[in-house]
């Protein structure tokens, strides 16, 4: 891992992002990218005939911008990481995918509330968009994670599909830049259910091409998926929760159309989402 790209709004939810940032680059020693996105009217940036700001206007309130961005770097950052800083003016959504490959960036780092559906529509929607979009992992963040470890990851899923094999292989990929142990988990339902030894055979025949860091297998039983994965990762103590997105339908579905949307309500541990 070597480029770390953060969203920033200098929000509450910006400052967990760096911070965890911060960890990750301290850890990897990768560069880390704060992008501040303006979506703003094109007066603002064409300074034309018409325009209701004036240049001075623009360039003092640009300069804000910037000394804010600033503030932010010296106070979530050590001067032992390389930390660069860019100011665009776009939808902040596009913004963030563009310049994730402008940069080629290995990873994506964002806060996000969506504690309802209300929060979600005026918080999450960017967050939102740019999990079902990026080809790239995100890692959405929901908390202030002052000691956070990468030591025990949890890989959901339910080990079925051929398209989930380059969704593992990244996050193998994640996992393997911390020596962090990874629980394997399928969740059975009353709906859903397989015997324990036939969900640990189909694990085992999932994993077998790959050479796994330290690992476990876990069946977890429970009355739904996402309760299952939540449950299973507190009851361990997880640092991360990992699933898989599809891009046809937001944040999606390992299981369910559903599971990847309501965990991201739910979970305050961080989630680290891939797109199949």
């Amino acid at each position: 891992m070597k480029k770390i790209l953060v969203p920033i709004d200098f929000s509450k939810k910006s400052e967990y992002a760096s911070k965890m940032a911060a960890k990750i680059a301290e850890k990897t020693g990768s560069t880390v990218y704060l992008l501040h996105m303006i979506d703003l009217p094109s007066g603002i940036i064409d300074m034309g005939a018409g325009s209701n700001f004036s240049i001075p206007e623009s360039m003092l309130y640009l300069r804000k911008v910037k000394e804010r961005i600033l503030e932010f770097k010296e106070n979530f950052f050590s001067e032992t990481i390389e930390v660069h800083h860019s100011i665009r003016f776009e939808n902040p959504h596009q913004g963030i995918i563009k310049y994730a490959d402008k940069i080629d960036a290995d990873i994506i780092i964002m806060g996000s509330k969506g504690h309802s559906d209300f929060e979600e529509i005026l918080i999450g929607s960017n967050t939102e968009k740019v999990v079902r979009t990026s080809t790239r992992p995100v890692i959405i963040v929901k908390k202030d994670c002052k000691k956070f470890k990468i030591k025990n990851l949890v890989f959901a899923s339910n080990f079925k599909k051929e398209d989930k094999k380059e969704v593992f292989r990244k996050f193998l990929d994640f996992a393997n830049q911390f020596n962090s142990k990874i629980h394997l988990l399928k969740v059975n339902t009353a709906s859903n259910f397989e015997s324990t030894r036939d969900a640990k055979e189909k694990i085992k025949e999932f994993i077998k091409e790959y050479k796994l860091p330290k690992h476990s297998i876990n069946i977890y039983n429970d009355t739904s998926i996402e309760k299952g994965i939540l449950n299973f990762s507190r009851d361990i103590d997880a640092d991360l929760i990992a699933l898989s997105t599809h891009g046809r339908s937001g944040l999606s579905h390992l299981f369910s159309s559903s599971v990847t949307k309501i965990l991201s309500k739910k979970a305050l541990k961080p989630m680290l989402t891939i797109k199949i």
